[in-house]
């Protein structure tokens, strides 16, 4: 297994949120669920997206956006145009000052709105777990990224835009999976761009000794690593791996493979059936006590802190 190919084998939806809105302006809805990951795209009109820190950043049909919570943003027709409703945490819609919305907003299934014939339409997909996409992932993203609808192809977000007003047995499984595809085409196509924020670990997987390095890392996290076990994998010297290692990825490789384990742990232990040892020996721990040891080192807290929050 590939880094890349490791981090986009994390998204797993599990009854993700899924809505078509359906607007005409004047409209402005700021989201406050904190969700941990949210894909918007224009199917009709446009739209713009307003991170609390950050710049608007408009969005044409067909764009898509990625949202890393918990942060809040607004999405709306126009930067200058106030919210007049607001998404919470248990996806409940609210006007500003509290009066409820989802029943005289709904327009059918899986689709709300001001009007049936808006010109401005939204498909948005969220993740509402954090164990739903991998830590891993969520660190290497930035709060917001946007792949405009001319710098790829795909044929996801048709399909989404048919399935989603569907009511058939199996529909939500089927609208899981056609999220976690159209995100992973989308991450896919952006960390691709040379002009993308994309972390050091992915421009790193080109190189030649690096990428073998790393692959070998993320192919067997729990496996005994050593520096000098990894260099005799890769063919090079141990002062040679390190260096380039610590060049391109910005770490030494003991110090990524510590962090990747770590962040593994913290998703396997969102599965309450999971224990501290089993989990441990799944990333290379030889006890539970090593774990926990090494987690609230880096994470602050316990595993089990960890668990409870």
């Amino acid at each position: 297994m590939d880094a890349l190919a490791g981090l986009l084998a994390g998204p797993r939806a599990r009854g993700a949120f899924l809505l078509r809105s359906v607007l005409a302006p004047p409209w402005a809805i700021r989201v406050e669920d904190r969700a941990p990951l949210t894909l918007v795209t224009p199917v009709r009109g446009t739209a713009w997206i307003l991170p609390d820190h950050g710049a608007p950043v408009r969005l044409a049909t067909g764009d898509v956006a990625i949202a890393r919570g918990p942060e809040a943003y607004v999405l709306a027709d126009s930067p200058d145009t106030p919210p007049r409703v607001v998404i919470h945490p248990d996806q409940s819609s609210t006007t500003p000052d509290g009066a409820e919305l989802c029943e005289t907003m709904a327009l059918g299934t899986r689709t709300w709105g001001d009007t049936p014939d808006g010109p401005d339409v939204l498909i948005s997909g969220t993740y509402q777990l954090r164990g739903e996409v991998s830590r891993g992932l969520l660190d290497a993203l930035p709060p917001l990224l946007v792949v405009a609808a001319d710098s790829w192809h795909s044929p996801l977000i048709d399909l989404l835009g048919e399935e989603i007003g569907r009511d058939r047995p199996g529909q939500d499984a089927v609208l899981d999976r056609l999220l976690d595809l159209l995100l992973i085409a989308t991450l896919r196509t952006w960390l691709a761009r040379p002009e993308s924020d994309a972390s050091a670990w992915y421009r790193a997987h080109t190189d030649p000794l690096v990428g073998h390095a790393l692959r070998l890392l993320h192919g067997d996290l729990a496996h005994p690593w050593t520096v000098a076990g990894l260099a005799a994998e890769v063919g090079v010297s141990r002062a040679a791996l390190a260096r380039r290692f610590a060049e391109l990825v910005g770490e030494p490789p003991m110090s990524y493979l510590t962090g990747r384990r770590l962040a593994l742990a913290a998703d396997l232990l969102h599965d309450p059936a999971a224990t501290l040892g089993s989990v441990a020996h799944q990333v290379g721990y030889r006890s539970p006590f090593a774990l926990s040891t090494a987690f609230k080192r880096v994470h602050g807290i316990s595993p089990q802190q960890h668990r409870s929050a």
